[in-house]
């Protein structure tokens, strides 16, 4: 038994009762919470020349080189300076309709949202008008900082709050970052369980959090059990602070349900879609059984919501922008959207001593908007349908009271 000392044991998917030997010393072996997981690597993108489709004739051909000649000799002599355009995310903020309530004039004032990440990197321009709180967990901190690998906080903080090229889907939110997850030294980014446990804790009770957003995720050990995160969102969702969690980007090695803690039942799991309005191909399934093996009901199916996940374009190290793919970043246009809902309607968001009633309308709100004919349609993988931030709007105007 001796060479059995540092192994752990985890019970096999198909039958509960048989348990099997694992080394968390082999690679592959995951025990940590992760946020790169909830996304591919994200790429520097760079500055892109959209060609003409038209083709040159012979004069046009001269035409052509006396004027390359002449940009030549104009830019040898430091006379014209040429700034190519930026790669942007446009459409996904107005295909989740979230650019519809910003021509209202919402911009999630006086709406508390806190991320609970690598970090952020505040010297990016984008964040020039932004004042930021940070919490760090992985360091000691003062000021803001990224310790991810690639600066996936900075990216997921990029979409809700930056002013510059992009503009973020609610950047007037008073905002806070917590760390708590790192660069592991292997290019991923990961952290502890309880120490995300800790954010969320800070986030509700210190910060006074209305919305959490988690563009992050792990696997509970087995059924019956629920980590320190699950239970940490547990207790804000009960009074009533929203949280939104990222489904995951299992693919073909699908576990069989949504990330923790998003799989947590009043929690928001979100799942990603492409720019076509397709799934993404990586994004987790849902199972219709929780944790303690109870049917799950509408409005809490996993997941309840996919949005934009493809090649989003955000906020990246160095004053840079950076591409990402996954939930990660569909979850933040959800957290986004609803800044901007309980900047409109402040009734709904959570109250001193309060519970889950204004929440669960809320959800409700959120599948009514999704519904076709009034009737509810659930996907294991596409949730109740693609974020509709406007009618998800509408819908909250329906709640009368809570």
């Amino acid at each position: 038994m001796e060479g059995l000392r540092d192994v752990e044991y985890l019970p096999e998917p198909t039958d509960r009762r048989i348990v099997s030997a694992v080394d968390p010393t082999v690679i592959g072996f995951q025990n940590e919470w992760r946020s790169e997981i909830m996304g591919w690597a994200p790429y520097e993108v760079e500055p892109v020349v959209r060609p003409r489709r038209r083709g040159l004739t012979i004069p046009g051909v001269v035409v052509f080189a006396l004027f390359v000649s002449a940009s030549l000799l104009m830019w040898q002599n430091q006379w014209i300076v040429v700034d190519l355009p930026l790669p942007e995310s446009e459409w996904a903020f107005e295909e989740t309709t979230i650019r519809t309530l910003q021509e209202n004039g919402l911009t999630g004032e006086g709406v508390r949202v806190c991320m609970v990440d690598t970090g952020v990197d505040t010297s990016h321009e984008a964040f020039s008008n932004s004042e930021i709180q940070f919490r760090d967990l992985v360091g000691t901190a003062r000021e803001p900082v990224d310790y991810g690998a690639v600066a996936h906080g900075t990216l997921m903080a990029g979409l809700l709050l930056s002013t510059t090229h992009q503009s973020g889907a609610a950047p007037n939110v008073t905002f806070a970052m917590v760390a708590a997850l790192k660069d592991n030294g292997d290019g991923e980014n990961t952290g502890l369980d309880a120490d995300v446990a800790d954010a969320i804790r800070w986030c509700q009770f210190e910060f006074e959090a209305d919305i959490i957003s988690l563009s992050l995720g792990g696997t509970e050990s087995g059924l019956g059990s629920e980590g320190g995160s699950s239970s940490a969102t547990r207790q804000a969702t009960d009074a009533g602070v929203y949280v939104v969690a990222a489904a995951g980007n299992d693919g073909l090695d699908d576990d069989g349900d949504v990330a923790s803690p998003g799989s947590v039942a009043l929690a928001i799991s979100v799942g990603a879609e492409t720019r076509e309005g397709s799934l993404w191909s990586n994004t987790s399934t849902g199972s219709s059984i929780d944790r303690e093996g109870t049917e799950r009901q509408s409005p809490h199916l996993k997941p309840e919501v996919v949005a934009p996940g493809e090649r989003i374009i955000s906020t990246g190290e160095e004053n840079r922008w950076y591409s990402s793919s996954g939930t990660s970043d569909a979850t933040v246009f959800v957290a986004g959207a609803l800044a901007l809902i309980l900047e409109d309607q402040p009734w709904l968001k959570p109250q001193p001593g309060g519970d889950s009633s204004c929440l669960i309308q809320v959800k409700q709100a959120l599948v009514d908007s999704l519904s076709v004919d009034g009737v509810a349609q659930h996907d294991p993988r596409g949730g109740y349908g693609s974020l509709n931030a406007e009618a998800w709007h509408q819908e909250t105007r329906a709640i009368s009271a809570c």
